[in-house]
């Protein structure tokens, strides 16, 4: 899989890169001895490497059957996989799978399934640590709601975390969804939950790493119809 920068994180790096040089050259040029300079430098640097790590997107193929395939929108942990009432949107209980993204992991967000968006809304709230139930309904947020060719409606939340600030959604209503697309980024730290009809086949567990674009987290059967409570 090839890697590039992912353009959220252009300007930042250019700004971070801006800042090293400035606190360094300094240290270089007119400051001894040059063991302050070299410390300096290599704990820049370090830093540096670590905002490039996270702003880095693969680029990425899913290889399975794509039909009725649910793809893990990011990399990251499952740490939810529970039947849940969706009250917001779907109003219907559902299958919630959670996934938590910590820092060193990519956080680009692809489209879960194949299908159109039907809905984007955004949510005021708080700024939890992702990881806890709670962050699923009191943190800040964006819902995308996406229909597949099959008419089943699937739910992807994105969730910022306790550094997560910005949440930046790409999807428009109207706009086709396909799992080999991004639909949005998260920065520094996050969460992403999927709202997936009743019988769904799970193919993960709690604990288990994803990889976005590429793990195949379940199996939707347009058979069984969704119904709103």
């Amino acid at each position: 899989m090839r890697v590039k920068i992912h353009h959220e994180g252009t300007n930042i790096l250019i700004a971070l890169l801006l800042l090293v040089a400035a606190i360094n050259v300094p240290l270089w040029l007119w400051v001894p001895p040059i063991s302050i300079a070299i410390v300096s430098t290599a704990i820049w640097g370090v830093l540096y490497l670590l905002v490039v790590n996270f702003f880095r997107s693969p680029r990425r193929r899913f290889r399975g059957d794509p039909i009725n395939a649910v793809v893990s929108s990011v990399d990251g942990k499952v740490v939810a996989i529970e039947e849940v009432y969706e009250p917001e949107v779907l109003k219907c209980r559902c299958i919630q799978l959670s996934v938590f993204m910590s820092i060193v992991n990519v956080h680009a967000n692809w489209f879960p399934v194949d299908g159109e968006v039907t809905l984007v809304k955004h949510h005021k709230g708080r700024f939890m640590a992702a990881y806890l139930p709670k962050s699923s309904t009191e943190n800040e947020r964006s819902t995308v709601e996406i229909v597949t060719k099959h008419g089943q409606r699937i739910l992807m939340r994105q969730i910022a975390g306790a550094v997560a600030r910005r949440i930046v959604t790409y999807a428009t209503p109207g706009v086709e969804a396909s799992i080999e697309d991004h639909m949005g980024f998260i920065k520094f730290g996050s969460r992403v939950d999927l709202y997936l009809p009743l019988g769904t086949d799970i193919y993960v567990n709690i604990g288990d790493k994803t990889i976005g674009g590429v793990t195949q987290v379940g199996l939707l059967h347009p058979e069984i119809k969704q119904s709103s409570l």
